[in-house]
Parts: structure tokens; sequence; C-alpha cells
């Protein structure tokens, strides 16, 4: 997904400032969104669902717009890997997780590692140095992340697949964004999320089919969810991601998913009541200073 159809500089865009508060807020209250929309329908259903209306969206803003579609195929090999690992990849693991008995807190423990995957790879994969400061960032980031999740969430495993659709899950969301910092490309933002949201559904689709009943209950929250995260989430949240990946470097952005379950906790006290434990708010203080050194401009 691109923003663009001029080469990819160095010079970022004046909007990209905002993306990352926008893209946290965003990303972090479609968690709620999500657990109100689980309750009315099979979870690779509604993501399939899910992917279907935003593909129909894309159709109709292409057919309006006639955005330039890539011309090469090496172009079309990188969107559709893009596609594959973030879309369909990490989604479906995750749902497919839960799905088999793993508890949302446990599956949030798991992703939550990707930053510190990211610092791992990102040197060989995406030519980035990780500086010791930026590594203690990250370091006290997962601490506060690990913190909030176990205080605010049961930490269950049910079985093997459980676990093992959770690392997956958790490589797939890593891999995504090593491969848009090494690959992407500068597709128009409707040719490119086409074909990535087309390949999710490719695959998402055909899991629902033969994995689940494919049970719906259409309800005005079911619709509420459903309309949150097609355009606030799969439209706005991933578009910011993969713009500032591609803008930035991969490890620096990803330190921002540390601040994801503290935000997630924050809105659900707003939005659903939930209360935040005691333990949690030393977590989210952690979190927030392990982000802030990781992020820091002037880092080495």
């Amino acid at each position: 997904m691109s923003h663009t159809t001029e080469p990819v500089t160095a010079v970022r865009p004046r909007w990209l400032k905002a993306a990352p508060s926008l893209f946290l807020l965003l990303w972090s209250s479609g968690f709620v969104f999500l657990k109100l929309g689980l309750r009315y329908a099979d979870p690779l259903t509604f993501l399939a669902l899910r992917y279907a209306i935003v593909v129909g969206i894309l159709v109709a803003l292409a057919l309006l717009l006639k955005p330039r579609f890539p011309s090469r195929p090496i172009t079309w090999l990188h969107l559709a890997m893009t596609g594959l690992l973030l879309q369909a990849g990490y989604f479906a693991f995750t749902y497919l997780s839960l799905k088999y008995g793993m508890s949302a807190g446990a599956v949030a423990l798991i992703t939550s590692q990707q930053p510190i995957l990211i610092g791992l790879l990102a040197p060989a994969m995406a030519g980035e140095h990780v500086g010791r400061k930026r590594w203690l960032g990250l370091a006290l980031g997962v601490a506060g992340a690990v913190i909030v999740i176990t205080a605010q969430s049961s930490i269950h495993i049910s079985s093997t697949w459980a676990l093992i659709f959770a690392v997956l899950a958790l490589l797939t969301i890593t891999g995504s964004t090593l491969w848009e910092k090494r690959f992407g490309t500068t597709t128009h933002p409707v040719s490119a999320s086409l074909v990535q949201y087309a390949v999710g559904l490719a695959i998402s689709a055909p899991l629902a089919f033969f994995l689940e009943p494919m049970h719906v209950q259409w309800t005005i929250e079911l619709l509420g969810s459903l309309t949150y995260l097609v355009i606030c989430n799969s439209l706005v949240a991933i578009y910011l991601l993969l713009a500032m990946v591609r803008y930035g470097e991969a490890s620096r952005v990803s330190a921002l998913f540390f601040l994801v379950p503290p935000a997630t906790a924050a809105i659900a006290l707003v939005a659903l009541h939930e209360p935040i434990a005691v333990r949690a708010w030393f977590g989210m203080a952690l979190a927030a200073l392990g982000v802030y050194l990781a992020t820091r401009a002037d880092i080495s």
C-alpha cells in the first residue's frame, strides 16, 4: 500500500508527523470493535466478510479514480507478498489461535514481541543499524507491554496448535514489515491495496468455508464493528503503517506496537468500562518510556 506514484525519496511528507498518533489510536481501537464483532460471527468468517467489503470499496474507487496498476510482474509479486503476510497471514493466524483456545492476552503477549524480532532481523534484511539506546528502548517497551497484558488479561494456552498459530501471527507481521521496508513499491494506494486485500480475501474465505459453519448474526453491533474495522483499520491504519515503514526505519516504527496494549486498555476503560489494574499503570509508563527511547531521531 503506497501513497504516491513517484519514486521513494528521503523527503518525508508533512502529514507523516501525525501518522504515529493516528495509527496508534485507530489500531488500538480496532481491538475493541473486533471484540464486539466476534460476538456475532465466527472469526474467520468475520475476517473474510471484512475483506470482501474492503475489496468492494476498492474496486469502486478503482473504477472511479482509474489509478495506474503495476506494469512489472515483480511489483505485483511484492504487493501480493505484503498482502499474503499481513492481511492473510497475520490476521488469519491470530483468529485461528483464538479459535483453537488461546486467550486474547496470550496472543497479545506473543505478538507484542514483534519489535524485538524486527530489531534482530532489520540489520540483515532491511539494512538498518539498531543502536544501544534503541535496544534499551525496545527492552523497556517489551517489559511494559508484558506488564500491561498480564495485568489486564488472563494468559491461557490451550493447545499446541493455538501456540503455533500465535507464533505464526508474530512471524507474518514481522515479515510483512521487513518485506515492505525492503521491497515497498510506489504503486498508487488504491491499486496496491486492492491487490493486497484481494490476496487476503482469497486466503481467508476458503479457510472460513472449510473450518467454520460461517455463522453470522446480523445486528447493529456487527454492522458498526465492520464499518469501523473496514474504514479505520483496513483502509486508513494499514495505509499509515506501511507508509511509516517505507519512510522511516522498521525497528523504530514497530516500537509503536508496545503502546498498543496500554492504548487498548485505556480505550476499553472508556468504551467498555473495563477497569485498569494498578500494576498496568506502571507497565503503561514503562512502555511509553521505551517507545520514546526507541523512536528518538538522534539515536545511534
